[in-house]
């Protein structure tokens, strides 16, 4: 599995990456966690809020911030 989290590296697009990795722990997932900081690659998943949570290439959630329940709901589908 691998996630992402599209932001341009505000508070906001950091902690949902913290978050993100706590609930991958916890559910003791085999995932991959990256941020995705590139704009050209931001604007293809074509999200029009940021931070962005993208699972397996699926866009999830975007412009939300999300607990690290949510989070977990999210990944865990």
């Amino acid at each position: 599995m691998e996630i992402k989290i599209l932001g341009t590296g505000c508070a906001k697009c950091r902690a949902m990456f913290q978050l993100t990795e706590q609930a991958v722990n916890e559910l003791r997932l085999e995932a991959s966690v990256v941020k995705e900081e590139d704009i050209l690659k931001i604007i293809s998943y074509k999200v029009l809020g940021l931070p962005a949570l993208v699972v397996d290439g699926e866009v999830v959630s975007a412009g939300h911030d999300l607990t690290k329940e949510e989070i977990k709901v999210l990944i865990a589908k």
